[in-house]
């Protein structure tokens, strides 16, 4: 009889596992945009196991679903921001000046792995995945954006090495992994305080280092056809990460903005018949054809370049090529449709995602059709980096990453109200009565502290410095605060009128402290205090340009 029970009570078990693991779903009378056919102007999602289990107009919901009603709301494949730090622990600040090389050269010596023959910002073999963060909440800004999936990568040094494309929800970086590596990263930087520290040395390092790649290749194809007499090739963890890029079977992204630096990116690729795809691209239109001719994809930012400082009586006028470049940023997505150049949308690091899909109407503005400009926010990037058949778009078997809006997502007046990710629903909490979008586009009675700050926190006889990254929607604040204590994610942030608040948790030894953070933003100008149960300790500082 016991044995009998114990059964009963697995059997009872494993039906709420499978229960809890395809909670099924299905939105009706909605506007459906599938991207990758016709929009259904009144039809149904059913969502079953996280995937899209059918669609169409006329579909009874299976009785066994969570039913909403969609009358009035519209639903997209879920945005994909194809280049982003998201999942990422902050950069440490930078100890070597300007440049993009990330640390010192001697702690980039002493960080190299026993087995590597490049320093730190020349090693193309390393996997963004490995430094890939667990836990959903901090990606909940992205998701109020509309974002369910991302193409991550660290930037720093010249070959950021090797990113990953990842949903943004899971238990654990294998539930979010959708592809990895997806594309090796190389930017136009130095390492400072050692080989290459200039621009024109970075180029010599990237050229040489797929020119030993190839060698190395083709005495690993001779020592496997024949190794009889031969000396074994020396094993290269880097040299070899370069050989998929060279065989195209993974695509090079290389972050470039000017037209001068895209013809460069253009012409190393038609050097070593690479599979190039542009990061940035912000005159990527003066040289489309060119792009055109190798097949090459753009990944461009919609982080617009805006006036960084207020304009005023006495304020010198802006130069006329500055004003010019401004301008014509916005046209670069029609330029590059009209080409019939490959291109994704991504976020570019701005400040505040609330620019992203405000930046998309502007491309729409500025002749870019709707339709394109919701393609290279869905489907796009996903046949950019080759997972297409399994999300993008709207279609049964698909992957259930859908973005629920109501009113049209590139309008002035729209709402995000259901984000899934996986399958996985997530309600977007309505914003509080003083972070609601005002009749100008902006918000009633917020500050705007978006933006990247760095700080001197005053504690008694041991001061320190740090950085404050703040990703603002209305009144919701999020990010990071880092110092030499670590890395704390912001929690529960809000702005106010004339500042902000947010609580978060730092070691201080082997003790875990709860702080609570509030300041005021007043110009460029930071201050405010951190309270925590040792005491109050102000800090100070200054908004990055």
């Amino acid at each position: 009889m016991k044995f009998k029970l114990l059964l009963l009570a697995v059997a009872a078990i494993g039906l709420c596992g499978s229960i809890a693991l395809g909670q099924s779903y299905a939105i009706t009378n909605a506007r459906i945009v599938t991207v990758s056919g016709s929009t259904i102007d009144r039809g149904t999602v059913v969502i079953r196991d996280g995937l899209i289990y059918a669609v169409g107009p006329n579909l009874q919901p299976p009785a066994d679903v969570r039913v909403f009603d969609g009358n009035g709301l519209t639903v997209y494949p879920g945005f994909f921001d194809s280049l982003t730090t998201l999942g990422l622990q902050a950069a440490t600040p930078r100890q070597g000046g300007p440049g993009g090389g990330g640390p010192s050269a001697a702690s980039q010596q002493q960080s190299a792995p026993a087995n590597s023959n490049y320093p730190a910002g020349l090693r193309p073999e390393d996997m963004t995945e490995d430094e890939i963060r667990t836990g959903e909440a901090q990606f909940e800004s992205a998701r109020n954006a509309g974002f369910t999936t991302a193409l991550t990568v660290g930037r720093t040094g010249i070959m950021n090495g090797r990113s990953a494309v990842i949903n943004l929800a899971g238990d654990n970086v294998s539930a979010m992994l959708l592809r990895s590596p997806a594309a090796l990263h190389v930017s136009f930087a130095t390492i400072p305080g050692q080989y290459p520290a200039s621009l024109l040395g970075m180029f010599s390092a990237t050229r040489q280092m797929f020119l030993d790649a190839q060698r190395l290749k083709e005495l690993k194809r001779m020592y496997a056809a024949d190794p009889k007499g031969m000396r074994r090739p020396e094993a290269d963890r880097s040299l070899e990460a370069l050989i998929p890029v060279l065989d195209r079977e993974m695509p090079i992204v290389i972050n470039a903005n000017s037209e001068t630096e895209i013809i460069r990116a253009i012409n190393i690729a038609k050097e070593f018949n690479l599979r190039l795809i542009v990061a940035g691209g912000q005159e990527a239109g003066k040289v489309a054809d060119r792009l055109k001719a190798i097949d090459a994809a753009v990944l461009l930012s919609l982080n617009f370049p805006k006036r960084t400082t207020a304009a005023s009586a006495d304020a010198d006028p802006e130069p006329l090529d500055v004003l010019r470049f401004r301008a014509e940023v916005p046209k670069t997505a029609a330029k590059l449709a009209q080409a019939g150049v490959r291109f994704a949308f991504q976020s570019g690091g701005m400040t505040s995602l609330n620019d992203f899909t405000s930046n998309a109407a502007k491309s729409v503005e500025n002749g870019l059709s709707q339709a394109a400009a919701v393609r290279a926010m869905t489907l796009a990037p996903a046949e950019i980096f080759g997972i297409a058949d399994r999300t993008g778009s709207i279609e049964a078997g698909k992957i259930a990453n859908l973005t629920v809006v109501r009113g049209d997502v590139l309008g002035k007046e729209k709402a995000i109200t259901h984000v899934f990710v996986d399958g996985k629903l997530f309600e977007i909490k309505a914003p509080p009565p003083s972070a609601r979008p005002a009749a100008n586009g902006g918000n009633v009675n917020v500050a705007n502290v978006a933006g990247n700050y760095s700080i001197n926190v005053e504690i008694p006889g041991n001061p320190v410095t740090g950085t404050l990254a703040f990703i603002q929607q209305g009144a919701i604040l999020s990010g990071t605060m880092q110092t030499t204590l670590g890395t704390a994610q912001i929690k529960d942030g809000k702005v106010t009128a004339d500042g902000f608040e947010f609580s978060a948790s730092v070691n201080v030894g082997e003790a875990t402290v709860d702080i609570i953070v509030r300041g005021k933003v007043a110009g460029n100008q930071i201050s405010g205090t951190i309270d925590s149960n040792q005491g109050t300790i102000p800090f100070s500082g200054t908004r990055n340009p």
